[in-house]
């Protein structure tokens, strides 16, 4: 949807460790799985952001795999920190969803 990427600006962190918390996956990976579920207007610059962002906050675990195809790539699982964040946003996502669909009322 046009104009969607301001919305998702505060959700973005909570989408990509939710990808990630399915199984280990690298940057590119997540941009192609936010595009196959509507989000294409997210770009690459965007996510790797994001995991820069997730990685300082210290909630992903991060390991160094040579490509077959091109420099080392960054594969990222969730540690127990980003496990407890993941859950924490989606009690927060439910929250806000449930406020703001009710104002509409």
């Amino acid at each position: 949807m046009n104009g969607s990427t301001e919305l998702l600006k505060g959700a973005l962190d909570g989408i990509i460790m939710q990808r990630i918390s399915q199984g280990e996956t690298y940057g590119y990976e997540i941009t192609q799985y936010l595009a196959d579920h509507g989000l294409d207007d997210i770009v690459e610059g965007t996510v790797y952001t994001a995991l820069l962002r997730l990685e300082k906050k210290g909630l992903l675990d991060v390991t160094r795999r040579q490509s077959k195809l091109g420099p080392a790539r960054k594969f990222y699982s969730l540690n127990e920190a980003g496990k407890m964040y993941l859950a924490d946003f989606w009690l927060r996502w439910d929250w806000l969803t449930a406020t703001v669909a009710g104002l509409r009322r």
